[in-house]
Protein backbone atom coordinates (compact mmCIF):
# COMPACT_ATOMS: atom_id res chain seq x y z
CA UNK A 1 0.00 0.00 0.00
CA UNK A 2 1.48 3.38 -0.99
CA UNK A 3 1.73 6.38 1.34
CA UNK A 4 -0.88 9.13 1.18
CA UNK A 5 0.14 12.16 -0.91
CA UNK A 6 -0.98 15.76 -0.71
CA UNK A 7 -4.23 16.78 -2.40
CA UNK A 8 -2.57 20.14 -3.08
CA UNK A 9 -0.29 18.65 -5.74
CA UNK A 10 -2.66 19.78 -8.49
CA UNK A 11 -2.53 23.45 -7.36
CA UNK A 12 -0.59 25.26 -10.09
CA UNK A 13 -0.43 28.92 -9.00
CA UNK A 14 1.70 28.25 -5.93
CA UNK A 15 4.83 30.11 -4.98
CA UNK A 16 7.79 27.74 -4.67
CA UNK A 17 11.13 28.47 -3.00
CA UNK A 18 13.73 25.88 -3.87
CA UNK A 19 11.22 23.08 -4.35
CA UNK A 20 9.19 23.75 -1.18
CA UNK A 21 5.62 24.99 -1.77
CA UNK A 22 4.39 28.11 0.05
CA UNK A 23 0.72 27.16 0.12
CA UNK A 24 -2.07 29.34 1.60
CA UNK A 25 -2.85 28.71 5.28
CA UNK A 26 -5.82 29.28 7.57
CA UNK A 27 -3.91 31.04 10.30
CA UNK A 28 -3.82 34.02 12.62
CA UNK A 29 -0.01 33.84 12.84
CA UNK A 30 1.82 36.56 10.92
CA UNK A 31 3.96 35.45 8.04
CA UNK A 32 4.32 35.29 4.26
CA UNK A 33 1.54 32.71 3.70
CA UNK A 34 -1.55 33.86 1.85
CA UNK A 35 -4.46 33.63 4.35
CA UNK A 36 -7.41 31.35 3.66
CA UNK A 37 -10.89 32.29 4.86
CA UNK A 38 -11.75 31.25 8.43
CA UNK A 39 -13.85 28.18 9.14
CA UNK A 40 -17.61 28.62 8.87
CA UNK A 41 -19.27 29.20 12.23
CA UNK A 42 -20.10 25.96 14.00
CA UNK A 43 -17.26 24.05 12.33
CA UNK A 44 -14.56 22.62 14.55
CA UNK A 45 -10.84 22.53 13.69
CA UNK A 46 -11.08 18.79 14.24
CA UNK A 47 -13.49 18.09 11.39
CA UNK A 48 -12.71 20.38 8.46
CA UNK A 49 -14.15 19.23 5.13
CA UNK A 50 -11.29 18.48 2.68
CA UNK A 51 -13.41 19.90 -0.14
CA UNK A 52 -14.05 23.17 1.70
CA UNK A 53 -12.28 26.41 0.85
CA UNK A 54 -10.84 26.64 4.37
CA UNK A 55 -9.07 23.24 4.22
CA UNK A 56 -5.34 23.86 4.23
CA UNK A 57 -2.12 21.79 4.14
CA UNK A 58 -1.86 21.80 7.95
CA UNK A 59 -5.26 20.10 8.26
CA UNK A 60 -3.92 17.56 5.79
CA UNK A 61 -0.70 17.03 7.78
CA UNK A 62 -2.68 16.30 10.94
CA UNK A 63 -5.18 14.03 9.21
CA UNK A 64 -2.51 12.01 7.36
CA UNK A 65 0.09 11.97 10.15
CA UNK A 66 -0.91 8.71 11.79
CA UNK A 67 -1.31 6.82 8.50
CA UNK A 68 1.91 8.10 6.91
CA UNK A 69 4.18 7.56 9.94
CA UNK A 70 4.12 3.84 9.22
CA UNK A 71 5.94 4.33 5.91
CA UNK A 72 9.71 4.27 5.66
CA UNK A 73 9.65 5.27 2.00
CA UNK A 74 7.75 8.17 0.49
CA UNK A 75 7.80 9.03 -3.20
CA UNK A 76 7.74 12.81 -3.55
CA UNK A 77 5.40 13.81 -6.36
CA UNK A 78 5.68 17.60 -6.04
CA UNK A 79 6.34 20.64 -3.85
CA UNK A 80 3.15 20.10 -1.79
CA UNK A 81 4.45 16.68 -0.73
CA UNK A 82 7.56 18.37 0.66
CA UNK A 83 5.38 20.55 2.90
CA UNK A 84 3.52 17.40 3.98
CA UNK A 85 6.82 15.67 4.85
CA UNK A 86 8.11 18.65 6.81
CA UNK A 87 4.80 18.96 8.67
CA UNK A 88 4.78 15.28 9.62
CA UNK A 89 8.37 15.49 10.88
CA UNK A 90 7.52 18.57 12.95
CA UNK A 91 4.43 16.90 14.44
CA UNK A 92 6.63 13.94 15.41
CA UNK A 93 9.05 16.31 17.13
CA UNK A 94 6.20 18.00 19.02
CA UNK A 95 4.70 14.70 20.14
CA UNK A 96 8.12 13.76 21.52
CA UNK A 97 7.93 16.81 23.80
CA UNK A 98 4.55 15.78 25.28
CA UNK A 99 4.75 13.31 28.16
CA UNK A 100 1.74 11.22 29.28
CA UNK A 101 1.63 12.98 32.65
CA UNK A 102 1.76 16.55 31.28
CA UNK A 103 -1.15 18.89 31.73
CA UNK A 104 -2.32 20.99 28.79
CA UNK A 105 -0.51 24.05 30.16
CA UNK A 106 2.81 22.20 30.52
CA UNK A 107 2.52 20.65 27.06
CA UNK A 108 1.58 24.00 25.56
CA UNK A 109 4.71 25.54 27.03
CA UNK A 110 6.99 22.74 25.75
CA UNK A 111 5.46 22.55 22.26
CA UNK A 112 5.19 26.30 21.73
CA UNK A 113 8.82 26.78 22.79
CA UNK A 114 9.76 24.31 20.06
CA UNK A 115 7.54 26.06 17.52
CA UNK A 116 8.80 29.55 18.39
CA UNK A 117 12.48 28.59 18.33
CA UNK A 118 13.97 30.39 15.32
CA UNK A 119 17.15 28.33 15.28
CA UNK A 120 15.76 25.55 13.10
CA UNK A 121 17.36 24.26 9.92
CA UNK A 122 15.87 25.04 6.52
CA UNK A 123 16.61 23.25 3.24
CA UNK A 124 20.19 23.92 2.26
CA UNK A 125 21.50 24.10 5.85
CA UNK A 126 23.97 21.38 6.77
CA UNK A 127 21.81 20.15 9.66
CA UNK A 128 18.57 19.84 7.64
CA UNK A 129 17.72 16.09 7.62
CA UNK A 130 16.30 15.87 4.09
CA UNK A 131 18.70 17.93 1.98
CA UNK A 132 18.80 15.15 -0.63
CA UNK A 133 15.07 15.70 -1.35
CA UNK A 134 14.85 19.48 -0.85
CA UNK A 135 16.58 22.21 -2.85
CA UNK A 136 18.18 25.18 -1.12
CA UNK A 137 16.70 28.66 -1.67
CA UNK A 138 18.32 30.62 -4.53
CA UNK A 139 19.34 33.63 -2.47
CA UNK A 140 19.28 35.14 0.99
CA UNK A 141 15.86 36.81 0.54
CA UNK A 142 14.25 33.55 -0.54
CA UNK A 143 15.93 31.82 2.40
CA UNK A 144 14.51 34.36 4.85
CA UNK A 145 11.03 34.11 3.31
CA UNK A 146 11.19 30.31 3.54
CA UNK A 147 12.30 30.51 7.19
CA UNK A 148 9.37 32.85 7.98
CA UNK A 149 6.91 30.56 6.20
CA UNK A 150 8.25 27.47 7.97
CA UNK A 151 8.05 29.32 11.29
CA UNK A 152 4.43 30.22 10.53
CA UNK A 153 3.71 26.55 9.68
CA UNK A 154 5.40 25.37 12.90
CA UNK A 155 3.42 27.76 15.11
CA UNK A 156 0.06 26.97 13.56
CA UNK A 157 0.73 23.21 13.55
CA UNK A 158 1.66 23.35 17.24
CA UNK A 159 -1.63 25.07 18.14
CA UNK A 160 -3.73 22.65 16.08
CA UNK A 161 -1.84 19.59 17.34
CA UNK A 162 -2.39 20.57 20.97
CA UNK A 163 -6.10 21.03 20.26
CA UNK A 164 -6.26 17.45 18.95
CA UNK A 165 -4.03 15.79 21.54
CA UNK A 166 -5.88 17.45 24.40
CA UNK A 167 -9.37 17.31 22.85
CA UNK A 168 -10.64 15.17 25.73
CA UNK A 169 -9.61 17.50 28.56
CA UNK A 170 -6.46 18.09 30.57
CA UNK A 171 -4.72 14.77 29.82
CA UNK A 172 -3.15 13.87 26.46
CA UNK A 173 -4.73 11.33 24.15
CA UNK A 174 -2.98 7.99 24.39
CA UNK A 175 -3.82 7.39 20.73
CA UNK A 176 -1.73 10.38 19.67
CA UNK A 177 1.08 9.68 22.14
CA UNK A 178 1.42 6.12 20.85
CA UNK A 179 3.13 7.64 17.79
CA UNK A 180 5.92 9.38 19.73
CA UNK A 181 8.47 6.64 19.07
CA UNK A 182 7.69 6.22 15.36
CA UNK A 183 9.88 8.02 12.85
CA UNK A 184 8.45 8.90 9.46
CA UNK A 185 10.95 7.79 6.78
CA UNK A 186 13.37 7.02 9.63
CA UNK A 187 14.08 10.77 10.00
CA UNK A 188 13.60 13.46 12.63
CA UNK A 189 14.09 17.23 12.63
Amino acid sequence: MPAYHSIFLQDRDVRVIGNFALLPLRTKTRGPAYPLPPLPSGTSDLDVDPDGESYDPLDEVLSLFRANTFFRNFEIKGPADRLLIYGILFVSECLGKIKPTMSLREAEKAVMNTALDNNFAIPGDASFPLNQAFEAPKDRNDGETLRQYMSQVRQELAVRLLARVYAGGNTPSKWWLSFTKRKFMGKSL
